[in-house]
């Protein structure tokens, strides 16, 4: 049945794959998008303005300029102290070019990306890249205006490299490691599931001996790790899987549960009757989730050898625990998850037809939810609220789907291959 319907399949598809396979037309949709972006950015770039966070990341860098207060380094800071790395790029020819120099530099990685997933010039590379771009066209909103657009390419490429160049594979993990912590669960993947461990370690290594090593010179050692006393302290924010009942408690007007504003970390908040226990429980049990995930993937690994669709499988499994236990959930954590799937469908087109579909939906639930509805969202609106709840409810649909593949893996090679197959064929997606 899987036979007959690929056949079909791919007899209808065959035109429409060929124009989307040819280099020139991937080019040419990805120059007018970002000429599209470039455009819609215009007005803040010839005003001197900056839209999303960047009027955030701009003061930062004024401060640290105009009064010595070094973000991560003489004081502490809620991301790893890299990300001052994008944030001096975007400085250097002044803030009043702050989003240009932003914009230039997201596009030159998302460029990198779409490259570097097209090289071999297979039929699931290009299909990889023009999901990477409708992917960034839904969540532009978040994709161009928050670190993750950095950290997002970057995974991207070194996970596509890492088969021919790990060392330069954990090097680029490392780095965007240092700018958001996500990328580090793509390593442990990496390392746990590659068959050449050596070069991963010693170039993670390395790159974290030189930011060490820059930041204790500048005397920022004790600040080093602040952004995790930082992410203990915040309250259930508002769009976080965990926080869902309380959303709607403070919308039915339950007595003391109420959305409030974080104005220190700029942020929406719900508090009301076991939210600090919740945070609590949560802050344990994201650990706890994640050393699962990767005992599964060390079972999956010893079950069938060091393969490349399992560092991506591991990855997703991992990134999605992420955000799933997460009491953050802040929209540019769909950025998380949407490199791993774009090398998993370059990876393994079959095993990443779930997952894409998926991720599309909640990218685009995401930007419906924010900007679109934020207000009403905040102001008790339950028709938004049933919209991310639905998005929410999505997270843990994906998370289900790669710990369930992942399992399927860690069985004996013979009756993994037997439950893939079985699973191609559609009568074990609803089971």
């Amino acid at each position: 049945m899987s036979a007959v319907y690929e056949a079909v399949e791919n007899d209808v598809a065959t035109p429409a794959l060929s124009w989307f396979g040819q280099r020139r037309n991937l080019v040419s949709a990805f120059v007018v998008l970002h000429v599209m972006f470039l455009v819609a950015l215009g007005p803040a770039i010839v005003t001197g303005d900056a839209l999303g966070d960047l009027p955030l990341y701009r003061t930062w860098v004024l401060d640290a300029f105009q009064y010595g207060q070094w973000p991560g380094i003489t004081e502490p800071w809620v991301y790893p102290v890299g990300a001052l790395a994008p944030l001096l790029a975007a400085s250097v020819a002044g803030p009043a070019l702050f989003q240009l120099i932003w914009f230039l530099l997201i596009t030159v990685l998302n460029g990198a990306a779409v490259r570097v997933l097209i090289r071999e010039g297979s039929t699931a590379g290009y299909r990889a890249a023009w999901w990477w771009l409708a992917f960034v066209l839904v969540m532009s909103p978040v994709a161009l205006l928050r670190l993750e657009g950095f950290t997002a390419p970057l995974v991207i490429i070194a996970l596509t490299v890492l088969a021919r160049r790990p060392a330069v594979a954990a090097a680029l993990l490392t780095v965007a490691a240092w700018i958001k912590v996500w990328p580090a669960a793509v390593l442990l993947a990496a390392v746990i599931g590659f068959r050449r461990r050596r070069p991963l370690i010693l170039a993670a290594l390395g790159v974290t001996a030189l930011v060490v090593g820059t930041i204790a010179a500048l005397g920022g050692a004790r600040f080093l790790t602040g952004f995790l006393t930082t992410q203990t302290e915040r309250g259930l924010q508002l769009e976080a899987p965990i926080t869902t009942p309380w959303l709607w408690l403070a919308d039915l007007h339950v007595p003391n549960t109420y959305v409030w504003q974080n104005n220190t970390l700029s942020t929406e908040e719900v508090s009301g009757p076991g939210d600090s226990v919740a945070a609590a429980v949560i802050g344990y049990a994201l650990p706890i989730a994640l050393l699962l995930v990767a005992f599964l993937l060390i079972r999956a690994v010893r079950a069938r050898g060091p393969e490349p669709v399992l560092v991506v499988l591991g990855s997703l499994a991992l990134v999605t625990t992420l955000v799933v236990f997460n009491k953050v959930g802040s929209p540019q954590y769909v950025l998380w998850i949407a490199p791993v799937v774009a090398v998993l469908i370059r990876t393994d087109p079959r095993a990443a037809r779930i997952p894409s579909m998926l991720l599309l939906v909640i990218a685009g639930l995401t930007t419906l939810i924010f900007p679109i509805l934020y207000i009403p969202l905040t102001d008790g609106d339950p028709v938004v609220a049933a919209i991310l709840t639905v998005r929410n409810a999505l997270f843990i649909v994906l998370l289900g789907w790669s710990i369930r593949r992942l399992f399927a893996l860690s069985r004996p090679a013979a009756a993994a291959e037997a439950a893939e197959a079985v699973e191609a064929d559609g009568s074990g997606v609803a089971s």
